[in-house]
């Protein structure tokens, strides 16, 4: 059984929770009919294991990092809303696979099992044990004259595909206590 929770009574640590738990970044587009009610598009969700917690412009956020490649960040150029689903330990196998293939040819919710809900137009996963909903306020990809570390920029981007970073207002929390 969900609850909502307050972002700052998050308990867990955030380095252990995106670092080594690892979350699911979920969205999909949206669009409104006549009547002002939300349209939503093909979802879709991605492993991501680069991220943060904490305070920005006076407000909670969580940041994300998307490299060019990924149909997920297609989607999240497209849209406002985004949420990261924390799961259980024994979904790892699901987490493997939904950040070693893409959505763009494939449902990933039917092969890897896990179902999304949505809410307010805004996907996520049933199955994870905290879902941090977030609105986009900031995006930038990261600019190769700006790394103060040369070994960082050779290392991580020998392709030039440099992540973009996302910055979310989190606006709502979800903690599954069972």
């Amino acid at each position: 059984m969900f609850k909502e929770i307050k972002p700052e009574q998050i308990s867990d640590n955030a380095i252990k929770l995106i670092g080594r738990d690892w979350m699911l970044v979920t969205a999909c587009t949206k669009s409104f009919d006549d009547n002002d009610k939300i349209i939503t598009g093909r979802p879709n969700t991605m492993t991501a294991s680069w991220g943060g917690l904490g305070v920005l412009w006076n407000k909670p956020v969580a940041t994300i990092y998307l490299r060019p490649q990924r149909y997920t960040k297609e989607i999240i150029d497209s849209t406002d809303t985004f949420s990261l689903s924390i799961l259980p330990e024994k979904y790892k196998t699901a987490l493997d696979y939904c950040g070693s293939h893409s959505g763009r040819n494939e449902d990933k919710f039917r092969q890897s099992k896990l179902d999304v809900q949505y809410m307010n137009g805004t996907p996520w996963i049933k199955q994870a044990r905290l879902v941090i909903f977030c609105r986009k306020l900031y995006a930038q990809p990261f600019d190769p004259n700006s790394f103060i570390e040369e070994k960082m920029l050779k290392q991580n981007y020998r392709n030039d595909d440099f992540h973009t970073m996302y910055i979310g207002e989190i606006t709502k929390v979800m903690e599954d206590k069972r």
